[in-house]
Parts: C-alpha cells; sequence; structure tokens
C-alpha cells in the first residue's frame, strides 16, 4: 500500500504535501469566512471568489502544460509553491491589520488561480519522475489520501483558529507551510529523478499537444468519461448541502458531518486504490458504473442517517475512478507530451464542475435536491454504460474484406 515511501524523494515530497494540503485547507475555510465577513453574508461574493480562483484554469490551462514541458518540473514546483504562498501571505496580513476588503480577496483569488494553471500539470507530471512508471499508481493514490485527508483536518483546525485567533493568522499559517514543500524540493536527490529532456520552444506546441490526444481514442475516451462525471456527478457540495437543509432539515454543522464521511469514503478508496498495481480497463468504467449506482442510492435514501451511511462507499468508488483515472492518462502518454496532456486533465477534470454546476443547481432548484443527485448517477450509469459497450458496437460494425 506505501511501497512509494520506499524512494526517498517521494518521501521529502509526501511530507511537505501533508503540511501544505493541511494548511490550502484551512485557507479555503478562512477565506469563505472573510468573504461572508467583509459582505455581510453574500453568497454572491462567495461564488464570485470561487469562480474567480478556477477562471484561470479555463483560460490558461493548456498553457500551463506547454510551460511544465518546456522546463525542469522540480524547479517550477519550487517557484509555483513560493507563488501560492504570497497570496496567502498577502492576504493574511491584509487581514491581521484589519485592512482587508473584498476586492483584495477577489484579486488575490485570481493570483492564486494563475499560479495553479503551472502547478497542477507540473505537480501531476512530477510524480512519475520521483517513483517511476512501476509505482505511479500507488504514488497518485497516496497523492489523492493525503488530500482527502487534510479535506478531513483541515477545515477542522481551521473552524478552531478563526473561532480563537481570527481568519488573518489562518492564511498566514498557510502561506509558511509551502515552505514545508520548497524544503522537500530542495533536498532531493537529483540524480535519482527520471527528468525527461525539457521539450525546445517551438511554435505550435499546443496545437502539437491536442492533436496528439486528438489521435489516440483511449485518452479522449477517458476525457470524455471525466469531464461528464465531474461535471454533472461530482456536485457533492452543492447537493449535499440541499439535501441536508431542504431534504432533512440540518444545519451547518450537520452538513459538515456529511462533508467529512465523504471525506472518509474518499480516503478509504485511495488506500484502496493504493493497494492495487496497473489500472485496467473493467476497473476504471467499473467504478464509474458502480459509482453511478451508488449515487442513485444517496439520493433515495429516506432518513439522515441512512444518507451518511451511503455517501461512505459512494466516496470509496469515486476514488477509486479518479485515481484510475489518472494513471491510465499517465501511463498512456509519452514524457515530451505528459505536462500538456495532465494540463487538458486538469482542465477538464476540473473546468467541467463550474460549468455544469449552474445546470444541477437548477434541477435541484426545480424539481428538489433528490433529483439533482439522481440525475449524476444516470449520467454516471449512462457514460459506463455507452463506453462499456462501445467497443463491441465497434466490432460488429466492422465489414469483413471480401
Amino acid at each position: 500500500m506505501f511501497r512509494s515511501l520506499r524512494n526517498r524523494n517521494y518521501r521529502l515530497f509526501m511530507s511537505g504535501q501533508v503540511i501544505s494540503n493541511i494548511g490550502t485547507w484551512m485557507q479555503r475555510i478562512a477565506q469563505d469566512w472573510l468573504v461572508l465577513e467583509l459582505t455581510h453574508g453574500s453568497g454572491v461574493a462567495l461564488g464570485i471568489t470561487t469562480g474567480l480562483q478556477f477562471l484561470p484554469m479555463l483560460l490558461f490551462g493548456l498553457w500551463g502544460g506547454v510551460i511544465t514541458d518546456r522546463y525542469p518540473r522540480r524547479r517550477l514546483l519550487m517557484l509555483t509553491q513560493i507563488g501560492l504562498g504570497l497570496p496567502a501571505l498577502v492576504l493574511g496580513v491584509l487581514a491581521v491589520g484589519g485592512s482587508a476588503e473584498v476586492w483584495h480577496v477577489y484579486l488575490l483569488a485570481f493570483a492564486l488561480g494563475m499560479v495553479t494553471v503551472i502547478d497542477n500539470p507540473a505537480r501531476q507530471a512530477f510524480a512519475v519522475e520521483m517513483v517511476g512508471k512501476e509505482d505511479l499508481p500507488n504514488a497518485i493514490a497516496l497523492n489523492s489520501a493525503t488530500f482527502n485527508g487534510a479535506r478531513v483536518v483541515g477545515p477542522a483546525v481551521a473552524g478552531v483558529l478563526i473561532a480563537l485567533i481570527g481568519t488573518g493568522p489562518v492564511f498566514l499559517i498557510n502561506a509558511a507551510s509551502f515552505g514545508a514543500v520548497i524544503l522537500g524540493l530542495g533536498m532531493m536527490r537529483e540524480n535519482e529523478l527520471r527528468t525527461p529532456p525539457p521539450v525546445p520552444r517551438a511554435k505550435g506546441q499546443l496545437r502539437e499537444g491536442l492533436r496528439y490526444v486528438r489521435g489516440r481514442p483511449e485518452l479522449v475516451t477517458v476525457l470524455v468519461t471525466i469531464a461528464l462525471v465531474a461535471g454533472f456527478s461530482m456536485n457533492f457540495q452543492v447537493t449535499t448541502s440541499l439535501m441536508a437543509t431542504e431534504v432533512f432539515g440540518r444545519g451547518a454543522s450537520e452538513f459538515g458531518l456529511a462533508s467529512t464521511l465523504m471525506a472518509v469514503g474518499s480516503v478509504s478508496g485511495a488506500l484502496l486504490a493504493a493497494r492495487r498495481a496497473m489500472p485496467t480497463r473493467r476497473l476504471l468504467y467499473g467504478a464509474v458504473l458502480v459509482f453511478g449506482v451508488l449515487e442513485v442510492l444517496v439520493g433515495l435514501m429516506p432518513t439522515w442517517p441512512a444518507f451518511l451511511l451511503m455517501l461512505v462507499p459512494a466516496g470509496l468508488v469515486l476514488m477509486t475512478f479518479t485515481t484510475a483515472a489518472n494513471a491510465t492518462v499517465q501511463l498512456g502518454v509519452s514524457a515530451e507530451m505528459r505536462g500538456r496532456v495532465m494540463a487538458l486533465y486538469m482542465l477538464v477534470f476540473m473546468g467541467t464542475n463550474p460549468i455544469c454546476a449552474p445546470l444541477v443547481g437548477w434541477v435541484a432548484e426545480a424539481f428538489g435536491a433528490r433529483s439533482a443527485i439522481v440525475l449524476g448517477g444516470v449520467v454516471a450509469i449512462a457514460t459506463a454504460a455507452a463506453v462499456i459497450a462501445y467497443p463491441r458496437i465497434r466490432r460488429e460494425t466492422v465489414v469483413p474484406s471480401a
């Protein structure tokens, strides 16, 4: 389960990620709380902040992949950690000094999003340089477990600290947490990294990456599946809050419990994925199918305890799918294209959710929160069924030559 940790460079990277991910989740809570304080509870302002943070990925995400392929990823990541820490530092200083305004938050959220345009594909592509292709699925799963484990710990710590000392110090703690990643990257043995030669600067590299993916039907299938599932079936932040408040009449603390149980399922799924060797097509699309069925059941649960209980296996199977999809894409591309392909992967994975979320929200408002969750499950089931049936249909439509 933890075989990637035998690698010294990966241990250093993972140690830094544990600290940094907790700080990142702390900042997410503190940022939302600060916006609500500054705007007297404006949900619109909260949505604008989130949108500005994701907007750069939609606009410039593919260019981040081009940059990732051009430069050594270890050094690139050291620079992006500084870039990620600076907005947190500035916002922390402003909040501590009592001079923070909502436009500051907007501007710094956009700046943070600009840095993630490069950081996300670089971090994804750097995993194989540390552990090699043999242990890449394991490293991806452990990364997911770390991220979701921090999702359980970070918000809880942030809530306590905000109540005791306010939002400003939380931003400063997150800014300092990036130092752990920089230290780990700096201590790595460069001769033990499997660093591919940087791709020379040339015109048309972005189009070249898109043509590369278009010529690989198996990659296109995975990306389309991710787009549909991420867009319609992974809106649990929206749907569970509506289920908690509108269907079961619960409050904020109960909604927090639902998010925690979903994260517990995700961590469990990531750790189980870490025990597997290479992902298979059956595992990948079978997980989508099972997740769709579980999501439908989540939406149909008649009681609050049953609803909470069903979130755990749903989170587990969803993480099985996402870790298998990530490993499948990374293992299926050449080294010189990995940055551009992973940028497209992250664009699809992170970009379709904000685009489709308003539609899911409209379904929830018009037909009820249960319908929105069931819709997500049906989309996942239909997607998996289409992908599983497609090779058979394609074989049956081939006309034998005379």
